[in-house]
Formats: C-alpha cells, sequence, structure tokens
C-alpha cells in the first residue's frame, strides 16, 4: 500500500507535469494518452489541471496486453487496419490549440518473437495516419510534453532481483530522484536547471559549427549542421506564445544535422526499445547523409524494416548534446525507455527533424524545409551513441575546430 510520502511526492509529480511540463494555462484544454496502469497518476493530473484552470481534461488509455494480443491472434492481412478516430480526435485538439500530455510506460520486451515485419507495418500505419498530428508537434504549434511511470513488466526489466513490488517502488525512487520531484521546491529547481541547459545553448548558438566531429568506441561520424541551425534545450515556446518543458527529465541540448551531410559510422551505446522490440549492439554507417549499411547484434529485421519506413528514415533529423554526468546517468541504470536513456547520454535521430531548430523553419513547408537541409519522414527514433568515451568537436567552414564535448563532459563554461 502506498505511503502518505509516496502519495505527496505523486501529487508533485503530477503537479509538475502541468505546471512545468505543458505549462498549462487557464481555459486550455488537455488531451492525455496513457496506460491503463498509470490511472491514479492521471486522476492527479486531471485534478491538477483543472485547479489550473482547464476547462476540459480527456484520457486516451491503451494496453501492452490488448497490443499483444493483435500480434498474437489477428488476421495476418489486418495489420494495416486502423482506428482513424483516434487521430483525427489528435488532429482536431492540436488545431484548437489545446495541451498534450503522454504517460510514457511500455513492457520493453512486449512483442518479442512477434513477427518483424508485422511490426513494422503496424508502425508504418501508425505513423502515416499520425502525420498530420506530428506536425504541430514538430514544429511546436501546441504545448505538450511527456513524462513517465512504471508499469510492472518495466520495473521487472531493470530491476530483476528484487520483488515485484519492490521493482516498481524501486523504479519510482529514480523517476523521482531525476525529475527533481524530491527537491523542496520542484518547480524552482526545474526554472534553474532550465537557465543551466539554456546557457549551454546560447553558447553553441553564438558558434554556429558548420558541423560536429563525434569520436568513440566504434563510432567514427561527422554531422554537418546546416546554415541558421538552433541550438535548443529544456524550454520550447508554442505558436501561442506558451513556455513548456517537453521532456521531463531532460539533460540535453539539441539541433537538427543537415540532411544530406553525415558521413561516416555510429554504433549505438545503449539498446533501443523501438516498438516493444530491443534492438542491441546495432551500427550505422552513413555516406551523404543516407545510412547505406544497418547491422544489430539483436533486433536488425526491425531495424531494417525502421529504415524503409520512408527514405527521410534513413537521414537524421536531431543531433543531441547530453554530459555524461548527467543525474540520470550517473543513476547507472539502464532504462529500456528512450525518454530517460536519451537524457544519459548524447543521441542522434533517424527520420523527421523539427522545424523550430532552424530559423525561419516553422513557417517553411516540407520542401522549403528540405532545400534548407531539414529531413522529412513518417518517423523520428532517437538512439543513444554517447558515453565517458565520447569526444565532440565543432567544426567550422575555414577547416579549423575546436573541442565541445571530452570524454562525454563538456569542454567549454558558459
Amino acid at each position: 500500500m502506498p505511503s502518505p510520502k509516496f502519495d505527496q511526492l505523486l501529487e508533485k509529480y503530477a503537479a509538475l507535469a502541468v505546471k512545468v511540463g505543458v505549462n498549462l494555462q487557464p481555459g486550455q484544454r488537455l488531451l492525455a494518452r496513457a496506460p491503463i496502469e498509470a490511472a491514479p497518476l492521471v486522476r492527479l493530473i486531471t485534478e491538477s489541471a483543472y485547479q489550473a484552470g482547464a476547462r476540459l481534461v480527456e484520457v486516451f488509455w491503451h494496453d501492452d496486453a490488448l497490443t499483444l494480443t493483435r500480434f498474437q491472434y489477428a488476421p495476418r492481412d489486418s495489420f494495416e487496419e486502423f482506428a482513424v478516430w483516434r487521430t483525427d480526435a489528435l488532429a482536431a485538439h492540436a488545431k484548437n490549440g489545446d495541451a498534450f500530455l503522454s504517460v510514457s510506460g511500455a513492457d520493453p520486451d512486449l512483442l518479442k518473437g512477434q513477427n518483424p515485419d508485422h511490426i513494422a507495418l503496424v508502425q508504418k500505419t501508425a505513423r502515416t495516419h499520425m502525420a498530420e498530428y506530428y506536425s504541430y508537434i514538430m514544429r511546436n504549434a501546441v504545448n505538450w510534453s511527456i513524462v513517465s511511470m512504471p508499469v510492472p513488466a518495466w520495473a521487472a526489466k531493470i530491476f530483476p532481483d528484487a520483488s515485484p513490488e519492490a521493482q516498481v517502488s524501486q523504479l519510482w525512487e529514480t523517476i523521482f530522484q531525476v525529475c527533481r520531484i524530491k527537491q523542496p521546491d520542484p518547480v524552482a529547481a526545474w526554472q534553474q536547471h532550465i537557465q543551466d541547459l539554456s546557457a549551454r545553448s546560447a553558447y553553441l548558438n553564438r558558434k554556429q559549427y558548420t558541423a560536429l566531429k563525434l569520436t568513440a568506441p566504434g563510432t567514427d561520424l561527422t554531422i554537418g549542421l546546416p546554415r541558421g541551425h538552433i541550438w535548443k534545450s529544456a524550454q520550447g515556446t508554442s505558436e501561442a506564445g506558451i513556455q513548456f518543458t517537453p521532456n521531463l527529465p531532460t539533460e540535453e541540448v539539441f539541433t537538427l544535422p543537415h540532411k544530406d551531410r553525415a558521413e561516416g559510422t555510429v554504433t549505438a551505446s545503449k539498446p533501443l526499445n523501438y516498438g516493444g522490440t530491443l534492438l542491441e549492439n546495432f551500427s550505422l554507417t552513413f555516406e551523404k547523409g543516407r545510412v547505406v549499411k544497418a547491422t544489430a547484434g539483436q533486433g536488425e529485421a526491425v531495424l531494417q524494416g525502421l529504415l524503409e519506413t520512408d527514405e527521410g528514415a534513413r537521414r537524421l533529423g536531431e543531433v543531441a548534446l547530453v554530459p555524461h554526468s548527467s543525474p540520470i546517468s550517473q543513476a547507472n541504470i539502464l532504462f529500456y525507455n528512450t525518454l530517460f536513456d536519451e537524457n544519459a547520454a548524447s543521441h542522434i535521430a533517424l527520420g523527421r527533424a523539427y522545424k523550430f531548430t532552424l530559423d525561419g523553419g516553422a513557417a517553411m513547408d516540407d520542401d522549403e524545409f528540405g532545400a534548407a537541409g531539414g529531413n522529412y519522414s513518417l518517423t523520428h527514433v532517437d538512439f543513444m551513441i554517447g558515453s565517458a568515451q565520447m569526444d565532440v568537436d565543432g567544426l567550422y567552414e575555414d577547416g579549423s575546430s575546436e573541442a565541445v564535448m571530452r570524454k562525454g563532459e563538456w569542454a567549454f563554461n558558459t
């Protein structure tokens, strides 16, 4: 049974999601998406949202068990079926300027052993129908955020030697710690953290490197950066002028690569949980911005399916720098959850770039964005490449360079 202390921390976590995550404004509506196990947290989020002045809070629920049942028993020719009413509703809420909050929590091994072709087809079908909604998210048209909560299968994956009850408790303890919920004033702690990250992104924006050179065991990759690229950090600003924090937790500064200017090989430093399948020990080789070779120790068929989503899935849409000393990294836990693992290590993303990471990008159509170097795809998948052994150099057009990170740590002061 949860303790009074746990209940207090959970209330603070819910309030943080509303006040710092989406920064819900009086009169706004909120649409949440969450696993059914998250009901206690979502009830608190709903309460906090109405206290903040929400006009309406709605929830889309999902269930891992139902997802698995589909792959086990649905007709083999049915994996392009899709409930379009969900995506129609998402797009309608986005057009209305509503806020969006996703609660992340899933079994990392949910689809282990399932047909990778079926997984790829379901993923592509969903992304195709979600394209309109994602267009709002990728340009920060609305205020949105993602938080996480433990589900038993996820907690068991991380803490296999503990009892089931202890597994969930330990994961909650970790989430509260890295999300600064145990601070006397979590909102104030986040405001200071956001300022610190903003100073890092401001430094890199002044530099305007033409490329980054990333070096680590198994990685020798040069990533070109387009003219007018913008380094962003914890906070975004919606088209209505609302400042929000898309990821709780977050430790990254990030921008868009030039879609045609990635050269070399990169090796993932952590497994990736992609749609219920673990991709492990994988590496990608790029030529002229495009993946020309991909290998994986586990999940290679699913990785190949991801790359075949569309042409843009073979190109990069994000490069993010995270110090190895980040609180999430120092927790020394492999989370099997991208929201956490990407904030424990520098990472890159295959697929669509965020238009707000290019000067004037939010006002560009896809063709204009592509001509400026931005990548378009139905997908956007982050994977971790950083470690205590990674060096990052910023390159200038004249061929000179300077250190940005050394051994996984910042090589500059702000």
